[in-house]
């Protein structure tokens, strides 16, 4: 089983976005940071997510079982019902990969409750 965690932020002032990106597999930790094409924190999120996914693909097989975790509401919930009004390009590239593995469970935490797991 894979865990992953995304997050995203971008700079109201410049647009500039980052994600942070977090894979758990068998106790080791892969951290990544990219820099996003996104210029507003809402399609940060959903190029983030995008990206952790593209990211664990590299590294799973087919079969292979994924909890996501992120601290956007707009993300997990367009996950959820597999629609996104402003961000359906986004979510669609998502759902093909997420249908690839044979179980993704998507999870929700608050922004305070998200924490680096330690294993």
């Amino acid at each position: 089983m894979f865990k992953l965690y995304t997050d995203a932020a971008t700079m109201n002032k410049s647009g500039n976005s980052s994600a942070g990106i977090l894979i758990v597999h068998d106790k080791q930790q892969i951290q990544k940071k990219f820099k996003l094409n996104s210029n507003d924190n809402h399609s940060a999120e959903f190029e983030a997510c995008l990206l952790g996914f593209k990211e664990i693909i590299k590294l799973a097989q087919n079969d292979t079982n994924v909890l996501y975790f992120t601290d956007s509401k707009i993300v997990y919930e367009s996950l959820e019902k597999r629609y996104a009004k402003h961000y359906q390009n986004f979510l669609d590239c998502i759902l093909e990969i997420q249908d690839d593995f044979s179980l993704v469970i998507n999870n929700w935490i608050p922004d305070k409750k998200m924490k680096v797991p330690t294993n």
